[in-house]
């Protein structure tokens, strides 16, 4: 930021990337507990399925009601229209394909640029609401790895989109080292069981979209490697409680 320029970001408010799922959800209630202002971004990208963004304004609701605060602090709700990346198409995410191996030993499922996309569209969205924290659920610890999913790759977006903005962006990823079992136990710690139970109810992560089959951990096809990593994160979490 040039030194002629006074930011008009605020440092209490947050832009939180929230698709629906369990860690971004998680997210949301932990950008809560932290800044007076909280409002939620959601994209569609020509996904193959609709189900996580269906349960975003359900979960919203829901979480005013379990969580001190959150109806003061909860702010807009905000969808992007981002479905260059579905007409790019090539991946699992956008088209029915395989979810399997492929390129570069990625999965499948890997969407180029897309979190790269979503901060940029983040900032810019951001910048006219006078926001300067962006938090995504991104994690390095339980991932299929996402090389988009990295701290490397989102601190130096970050450095990029202020040298793009003449600003002073922060992007937050409080579950960059928290593997999925820590992700639930966050979830607890931030709003107890009714926030946790929210979360495994309220939020949707398989890629096939599966929402007739509800588990302990959630619902979910439990065959597909977002459902695996869910269900073992949440027994293992499990295993660890008194």
């Amino acid at each position: 930021m040039s030194s002629a320029q006074t930011s008009q970001l605020c440092d209490d408010a947050a832009l939180v990337l929230f698709s629906g799922g369990q860690d971004s959800a998680t997210c949301v209630a932990w950008a809560l507990t932290r800044f007076s202002r909280v409002e939620t971004l959601g994209f569609t990208y020509g996904q193959r399925h609709s189900v996580e963004l269906d349960c975003r304004p359900r979960f919203l609701s829901s979480l005013k009601e379990i969580m001190p605060d959150a109806a003061a602090r909860l702010g807009s709700d905000h969808v992007l229209d981002l479905s260059l990346l579905g007409a790019i198409g090539g991946t699992a995410m956008t088209e029915q394909s395989a979810i399997e191996s492929g390129r570069g030993g990625l999965p499948t499922t890997f969407v180029p640029g897309r979190n790269l996309m979503f901060f940029v569209a983040a900032a810019a969205l951001a910048w006219r609401r006078g926001i300067r924290h962006l938090v995504g659920g991104m994690c390095e610890t339980d991932y299929s790895g996402y090389p988009d999913c990295r701290n490397e790759t989102l601190q130096t977006l970050a450095r990029a989109i202020n040298l793009g903005t003449d600003e002073n962006f922060v992007i937050d990823t409080p579950l960059m080292h928290v593997d999925k079992a820590g992700t639930f136990a966050m979830a607890h710690d931030l709003g107890g069981d009714a926030l946790l139970n929210l979360i495994i109810e309220g939020t949707h992560s398989c890629y096939r979209g599966d929402r007739t089959h509800c588990h302990v951990w959630g619902y979910g096809c439990n065959d597909c490697p977002a459902c695996d990593l869910r269900r073992k994160g949440y027994e293992k979490f499990a295993g660890a409680r008194p």
